[in-house]
């Protein structure tokens, strides 16, 4: 090793890891400034400080970013430079009513964006992720991005390694590293030092921040945070954009849409208007304002106000999001699959008693073969229970465990549960020195590993599934001359007896399942309990069973045959995380929109391939990762709210669409056609688009709006189908009453061009407006369905605006004169007779067959996919939490 190499680290600076990964132990410990019992809270405080915070990227709303994206509409941009352009060739007073417009238009946009972006800073705020550092002598939890070089970590089975670790202890820990190295076997640790040059694979002796503990457990120091670690580079290299969710992507496909309508209606406008001989700029101006007129360019907005309120009403009911799109994602839902501790059951388990299969053997004996074989340190004095699984938890937490006496056993070595082996194992000395090796884990799996299982045993295990209890078997071998155990060992036992547990069902479950059936959603149960418990705990909740399919059963299915055994089951009993993925998997390719509850290890590989992925505050640190959705009750009456909400938001943003896609357009398209048919344009560019803002702001307030229940009771997604009819069939009923403003002001008022585009201005923005009222329900509006307060006050007071500017000192500057009141007369006349006609062909169109929802896309996630999740625990918080 040169020189360089064992230079020493300047306390509180990253030192490298292929360089940490050579040197032993106590070096690595001096380098890193640091010692076994970790660093004191002032010494971290201030590498804290030194260095900054574990974070691979920040987060925090940059009002530029947001107002980029209000101006990157290409037709917006040509709309500006055309006005610029008319300026300078002497229509300056156009040029800047339509520059103002436009300017608060974006404004509006921004706003309201930037001020969903903040509410998304302060909702991921809230989700904070922990790791188990060892500060001021003692173990305790501390939020991940306040880790610094030399703290020493502690890691277990289901741990995101929180940091670059220099591994000081090693329990037969393994990591899972692919999503560093793409290496898909896990890779066995060691304390040893590794050879100079060894490749990033070959670090046995490091663990690399963002991987996986598979199995064991273990201590290292930190060497490296933040963006100097391996995994950091990675993740600040694919960027911060997170990948899209159907919501997203039906977003974009109308966007596209709407622009592939705004490019064909513009150009044969803006060409008819120039074999007219019009102005070019006058009609490149008209055709653009078009364009904009027939965009809804505030969706980004109602969209955004939606999903912010949304967050804030699921955060209060403890449900948390962690990109406000996936609330969307969660309306969608028609199949949960889920675990059932503490979702069905009440999730608190408790001891109940030991059953020896000799009954000459004591039941204490029995237990405290089982506290022995448990993965906590009970040479202290008061064992802790932290980080147990909630069996072993379980038995420290019984009255029976106060009598353990730590000094009479001395615990040699432990192998720790796995998922594999479904076993804890202990090798114990006694007083004498005698040892034993104690297995303790699934019944039949340890039975498999006994010699000479008593016939009562199967018989008593039979008793404890039916009764709905959760059982571990317990076996012993004595050894003699050992000092380290593999799985291998576990062989030729002695099976002792059964320890029984039990996990009430909730006393509410039942009525969250008819909840979640009232939504259309279809909850199955994935489960590495036995099918016979699981089977007891649905029956006594009333849940009618399609079937039962275990472990053994899935893998003796090819992918078709269990893709139809899965769509009709709804127990998967002793299933492996492989298993759970690949049911995830076959039940997404039958169309079905399918969430996946999970708050293990073992659950990590489901939540990845579900559509949404929800896990609980409490998960495993991979499990929480993984998810999309973190509830802080594990509580499925919780989830059913969120649906809803969800449900909500996609309903009250799909109003919008619809009004743009149907009044706006056809108003539009009444515009192109008169500036054909008239010597004069129907209206000009800048009242276009102040028709346009108007129309607007008024809309902001649809994410307020009340949802009629039956909207709420099946999924929704993006049907752009269903939209160009919507538009093609109540986009031609506004025109209708378009030509019919267009006859009364010629034929009847023998209206000026200024008069006329003052008519149609009032009857376009009253007609579009008060159309919400129609389009927000498929109810008779008003009497069976009202709307918010807060749409109604907003609608009304758009259309009164719209109609005092030609009275107002503006209307000159505007283009507007006044009117006569015999035109509001008629107009009245024409508006009821508009929301007539809408109402009669409403329920003509919904009443036809095709108008069904589509059936949802499959959302396909890969490497990057992975590491931008996996990232999302390495962000610093927004800089308004922080003061």
């Amino acid at each position: 090793m040169t020189a360089e190499d064992t230079r020493a680290v300047e306390p509180g600076q990253a030192e490298d890891l292929r360089a940490a990964a050579c040197r032993p132990v106590d070096q690595a410990l001096s380098n890193a400034d640091s010692r076994a019992e970790g660093l004191s809270s002032d010494e971290a405080a201030h590498r804290l400080a030194v260095v900054g915070p574990n974070a691979v990227r920040g987060h925090r709303a940059r009002p530029w970013l947001v107002l980029g994206r209000q101006l990157k509409s290409p037709i917006l941009i040509l709309l500006f430079v055309t006005a610029i352009v008319s300026a300078f060739l002497g229509d300056a007073a156009d040029s800047v009513i339509i520059t103002v417009i436009l300017v608060l238009s974006v404004g509006l946009g921004f706003v309201n964006e930037f001020r969903a972006e903040r509410a998304a800073d302060a909702l991921h705020d809230q989700i904070r992720y922990r790791a188990f550092v060892f500060r001021d002598g003692s173990l305790r939890a501390v939020d991940v991005v306040e880790l610094v070089p030399g703290d020493v970590v502690s890691v277990s089975v289901g741990s995101v390694i929180p940091a670059d670790l220099r591994l000081l202890s090693c329990n037969d820990l393994q990591c899972d590293e692919s999503i560093v190295t793409g290496e898909s076997m896990p890779v066995t640790k060691d304390t040893a030092a590794v050879a100079t040059g060894s490749g990033l694979g070959d670090l046995t002796s490091c663990a690399l921040m963002g991987t996986v503990v598979q199995a064991g457990s273990g201590t290292g120091v930190v060497v490296a945070t933040g963006p100097h670690t391996v995994f950091g580079r990675i993740a600040v290299g694919l960027g911060t954009e997170q990948p899209q969710t159907d919501f997203q992507r039906g977003l974009a496909r109308f966007s596209v849409f709407l622009l592939e309508v705004a490019v064909v209606l513009t150009s044969l406008i803006f060409v008819a208007n120039l074999l007219l001989h019009r102005p070019l700029i006058e009609s490149l101006l008209f055709s653009l304002a078009i364009a904009v007129g027939i965009t809804p360019q505030l969706l980004p907005a109602v969209v955004s106000t939606s999903l912010a309120a949304g967050s804030r009403t699921l955060a209060k009911r403890k449900v948390l999001v962690k990109r406000l799109v996936c609330i969307e994602d969660l309306g969608d839902l028609d199949l949960l699959v889920t675990d059932k501790t503490g979702t069905l059951t009440e999730g608190h388990i408790s001891f109940t008693e030991a059953l020896p299969v000799d009954t000459s053997r004591p039941a204490a004996e029995l237990f405290l073969l089982g506290l022995l074989a448990t993965e906590t340190d009970y040479s202290k004095p008061t064992p802790s229970i932290v980080g147990l699984n909630a069996l072993d938890a379980a038995l420290w937490q019984s009255p029976e465990a106060a009598t353990f006496e730590p000094r009479a056993q001395h615990r040699v070595a432990l192998l720790p549960f796995d998922h594999e082996r479904r076993m804890t194992s202990a090798l114990v000395a006694d007083s004498s020195g005698a040892m034993r090796l104690i297995t303790k884990g699934s019944p039949e799996d340890v039975m498999r590993r006994c010699v000479d299982v008593p016939a009562n045993a199967m018989a008593a295990l039979d008793a404890q599934y039916a009764a709905g209890a959760r059982v571990v078997a317990v076996a012993v071998r004595d050894v003699q001359g050992v000092t380290r155990i593999r799985p291998d060992d576990e062989n030729e036992l002695t099976l002792v007896g059964l320890l029984a547990f039990v996990d009430k069902p909730k006393a509410d479950a039942r009525a969250s399942l008819d909840r979640l059936a009232s939504l259309g959603i279809t909850v199955k149960i994935a489960t590495g309990d036995n099918a016979t418990v699981a089977e007891k705990v649905c029956s006594e909740l009333g849940m009618r069973s399609g079937g039962t399919l275990t472990g053994e059963q899935i893998d003796d299915l090819g992918d078709e045959r269990l893709s139809d055994a899965a769509r009709t089951a709804t127990i998967f009993a002793r299933v492996s995380p492989e298993q759970k993925a690949r049911i995830i998997k076959l039940l997404r390719q039958r169309g079905r929109a399918v969430a996946f509850l999970g708050d293990g290890v073992n659950d990590a590989l489901a939540l990845h391939h579900a559509d949404i992925g929800i896990s609980v505050e409490s998960a495993a640190d991979v499990a929480k990762d993984a998810a999309d959705v973190l509830l802080l009750d594990k509580d499925l009456g919780v989830l059913a709210t969120g649906v809803m909400e969800g449900r909500r938001i996609f309903a009250n943003t799909i109003k919008y669409v619809l009004m743009g896609t149907s009044s706006n357009f056809g108003n539009m398209f009444s515009a192109s056609v008169a500036s054909v048919a008239l010597p004069f344009l129907p209206m000009l560019p800048g009242q276009i688009l102040l028709n346009n803002l108007l129309y607007d702001t008024g809309q902001l307030a649809i994410p307020t709006d009340r949802v009629d229940p039956e909207q709420l009771l099946a999924p929704s997604h993006w049907d752009i189908a269903f939209i160009r009819r919507f538009m093609l069939t109540f986009g031609p009923i506004s025109s209708i009453f378009d030509f019919a403003t267009f006859a009364l002001m010629l034929f009847v008022f023998n209206a000026a061009p200024a008069e006329f585009r003052s008519g149609w201005f009032i009857e376009s923005i009253a007609t579009q407006t008060l159309i919400i009222f129609a389009i927000r329900t498929r109810r008779v509006p008003f009497f069976r369905s009202r709307p918010s307060l807060a749409l109604a006050v907003a609608s009304l007071a758009v259309v009164a605006v719209g109609a005092w500017l030609p009275f107002s000192p503006l209307s000159g500057v505007l283009g507007f004169s006044p009117l006569p009141l015999p035109f509001f007369l008629a107009l009245v006349g024409m508006i009821l007779g508009y929301l007539v006609l809408v109402e009669v062909a409403k329920v003509w169109f919904f009443s036809r067959a095709a108008q069904k929802a589509p059936v949802a896309l499959v959302r396909r996630r890969g490497y990057p996919h992975r590491v931008r999740r996996r990232a999302a625990r390495f962000t610093a918080k927004s800089p308004r939490s922080q003061t």
